[in-house]
């Protein structure tokens, strides 16, 4: 579904990070970790397009992702940025209903199947009471599920979620983790980043450790989570502590 091949990613003039190469499966999650300032969400922008990378190629669907207009590209991957601040009081229902663009055409307006879409995507994360909210009025958790089910209306064979659970109730982080694994036994691949190294325990297939824009390492998350490569990526010191039925958990490594 998405392979990146020896990527170097940045900004004009400011090379971020570099040699990142892996691939990612149709109903395959990964979870990217990493430090503030590793290279994320640069990272997940040259990905979908919106920067050129500095060297390498990414391809989709095994086309090269600079061959794709934006609207070949919307109809293959759903994005969800880390925060949106509402500007507009559009409701939450219109909110949604954004993610169908790129199946309408240029002059149309959604139709029937366009709103079924987009109530499913509500009521599938538990906010189908918002629906005639404005985007203005909700709270920045809320907003961030909106943001998920805009993305799921896109029906999307790829799903990008830039820390996903940053902003949300430990409820509605479950809820987030639930939907992806949810939406990858269904085939949609999944590309996610978090701050919370038990998030990829939970949910993720492989884990991708960032840092200082280089891959650390990759691989399943038990292979790769540890306390020697979590103290390298975040400079504490964390114990990697197993749980019953084959789990793990990380616990900073804190005397008191």
């Amino acid at each position: 579904m998405l392979a990146a091949e020896s990527l170097a990613f940045g900004f004009p003039g400011r090379t971020v990070g570099r040699d990142v190469s892996f691939t990612l499966g149709a109903g395959e999650v990964m979870c990217v970790l990493g430090p503030n300032g590793g290279g994320k969400t640069t990272l997940f922008r040259t990905l979908l397009g919106l920067l050129a990378p500095h060297a390498g190629t990414v391809r989709l669907e095994e086309k090269e992702l600079k061959t794709l207009s934006r609207t070949e590209v919307a109809r293959r991957v759903g994005y969800v940025p880390q925060g949106h601040t509402g500007y507009f009081a559009y409701t939450v229902r219109e909110f949604v209903l954004m993610g169908r663009t790129a199946h309408l055409g240029v002059f149309a307006s959604p139709a029937k199947k366009d709103f079924i879409v987009a109530n499913r995507a509500l009521e599938s994360l538990g906010i189908a009471q918002l629906a005639d909210k404005p985007v203005t009025e909700i709270s920045g958790g809320e907003r961030q599920l909106a943001l998920v089910a805009r993305a799921l209306a896109q029906e999307p064979r790829l799903l990008v979620l830039d820390e996903p659970t940053a902003s949300l109730d430990f409820g509605n982080q479950v809820r987030v983790l639930q939907k992806i694994s949810a939406l990858a036994g269904s085939g949609i691949a999944i590309l996610f980043s978090s701050h919370d190294p038990d998030h990829a325990f939970l949910c993720a297939r492989r884990a991708l450790l960032l840092a200082e824009g280089r891959v650390l390492e990759i691989g399943t998350p038990r292979e790769v989570i540890r306390p020697d490569t979590l103290e390298r990526m975040y400079r504490v010191s964390v114990q990697v502590l197993p749980l019953p039925g084959g789990m793990h958990t990380c616990l900073p490594g804190i005397r008191l």
